[in-house]
């Protein structure tokens, strides 16, 4: 028993790398630009309105269409960035559910299931806000089988 103590304090613990969190600027600032990247490409797969892209995203359309062109060094905030990670989440678990089109294609398809209300997962996202958003994630990754 007492080698195991002594071998347990010779064997160092790597220390956890520090929590990553959206409500520090210097997370948001570093993490912005890639997150815009990734938001365009999915707005694009799911062939999304820039009306949409920008309700979803919680900003104005002219303000969604700036951040398209220059939003290269545009910090996000907090809600912005939650909002891009549900949705890439959403979008990564279709295709790792899918292996066709209807990855992309099932976010704007009306659906029955009692989350959604007959409305179609966008739709239901853009009236619910960030909890459907992460609603919806929890679905897809549980029908998948990652829950």
């Amino acid at each position: 028993m007492m080698e195991k103590a002594m071998l347990a304090a010779a064997i160092p613990i790597p220390a956890l790398p520090e929590r990553q969190d959206f409500s520090v600027e210097s997370d948001r600032t570093r993490l912005s630009k890639v997150a815009l990247k990734a938001y365009k490409r999915l707005v694009e797969h799911w062939g999304l309105t820039g009306q949409q892209a920008a309700a979803l995203l919680d900003v104005s359309t002219s303000t969604w269409e700036r951040l398209k062109q220059e939003g290269k060094d545009k910090s996000l905030s907090q809600d912005q960035l939650t909002r891009i990670s549900a949705m890439v989440g959403i979008y990564k678990g279709l295709h790792l559910l899918f292996a066709d089109d209807m990855a992309d294609l099932w976010p704007k398809l009306e659906n029955k299931g009692p989350l959604f209300g007959r409305l179609s997962p966008i739709d239901s996202m853009l009236k619910g806000g960030i909890p459907q958003m992460l609603e919806v994630r929890r679905y897809v990754d549980a029908v998948r089988g990652g829950l």
